[in-house]
């Protein structure tokens, strides 16, 4: 089963788009886990904050934690910075891919018009040469 340029190429592109589906994800559930962070630092900081005694008693533990949640964030950031470059990346390979699936389709729309062009020609001089 022969398959064209442009029929390939649309495989390869509906494969590139599924990975940029999949770099958005990523990027998603890495942003999800920041806010996350976020909240549980407010939290820690409004302990840390706090004027009940029993919440002075643990600032040090909470300053630990604070600071835990800080390198984790800080992490996170660089690991979303990654995803977020990721996804630009394969939205550009899958409009590229795109784009020379599109070539491919004219290239071969213009390849098949120029053959029954010529057809046409083949069989009127055929037609020609049985009238003589």
């Amino acid at each position: 089963m022969a398959q064209n340029r442009s029929d390939k190429l649309k495989r390869l592109v509906s494969v590139q788009r599924h990975l940029e589906k999949m770099a958005e994800l990523d990027l998603a559930n890495t942003t999800r886990q920041r806010e996350e962070i976020a909240e549980t630092m407010e939290v820690v900081a409004g302990a840390i904050n706090s004027l009940d005694p029993i919440h002075r008693s643990f600032s040090r533990h909470y300053s630990g934690q604070y600071s835990k949640l800080q390198q984790q964030d800080q992490m996170l950031a660089n690991v979303q910075q990654m995803h977020e470059m990721r996804v630009v990346r394969e939205r550009t390979k899958g409009d590229r891919m795109e784009e020379h699936r599109k070539e491919a389709r004219s290239a071969e729309e213009r390849e098949a018009a120029d053959n029954s062009i010529y057809d046409l020609i083949d069989q009127h001089i055929a037609y020609r040469g049985t009238e003589e």
